[in-house]
């Protein structure tokens, strides 16, 4: 579903400015020296309108959570939760992944979290999975050795290629279910997967880990 265009975009981007980073280029290689104290750094790649963003940055309070997202109408929503929040360890991105090794140095990730990504069904769109090798690769780089990679998606199709392409990459994977909700609620819930639980809807999900070495 495209996402409705809002009229005052610019206005409400104006009060949450103290949590969007306008030239995340100048943190690269230096994100832990321009927001010290945190032991970890995460990306999330395509945030929506951030309830996992908020969530997770309650939940990890240890680390610094950066939250990219290329569609500015959903963005705005997440990011007036954190501001609504008060969270400090959280900073928003308008940019799109393949600027991935733009905005981090290698190995400076410690988590990149990816949740219900567009599943590009087509194979001639394949490559714009955002667990296609070539992607994968700027992961690889990203992520620091013993680094992970946390996956979430509705579309079994995608998660079976998805467990194939991580395994070919040279990711260990663990935690691997497609049924991550079959005896309750687990871990933070991003918008769509709220609903896709209320609906009964089964949810894949894996953890890639970079190896050691």
């Amino acid at each position: 579903m495209r996402m409705r265009k809002k009229k005052n975009l610019p206005q409400r981007m104006e009060r949450a400015s103290s949590v969007l980073i306008p030239e995340p280029e100048a943190c690269r290689g230096r994100w832990r020296e321009s927001f010290p104290g945190y032991a970890r750094l995460f990306a999330e790649l395509g945030c929506g309108k951030g309830s996992f963003t908020a969530g997770t940055a309650q939940a990890e309070k240890d680390a610094f959570l950066v939250a990219l997202e290329r569609v500015p109408d959903a963005m705005i929503m997440a990011m007036e939760k954190v501001v609504a929040a008060e969270l400090a360890n959280v900073r928003f991105i308008d940019t799109d992944v393949n600027k991935l090794s733009e905005i981090f140095a290698e190995g400076e990730l410690d988590r990149i979290y990816i949740n219900f990504c567009d599943p590009w069904p087509g194979k001639k769109h394949a490559k714009r999975r955002l667990t296609s090798p070539d992607f994968l690769k700027l992961y690889l780089t990203a992520l620091r050795p013993g680094g992970q990679i946390h996956f979430k998606t509705d579309n079994a199709p995608l998660f079976a290629y998805s467990l194939e392409t991580l395994a070919a990459a040279g990711f260990k994977l663990s935690e691997v279910t497609e049924d991550l909700h079959a005896e309750g609620p687990r871990g933070v819930m991003t918008d769509y997967e709220q609903k896709f639980y209320a609906e009964g809807k089964p949810i894949c999900r894996c953890v890639a880990t970079k190896e050691e070495g």
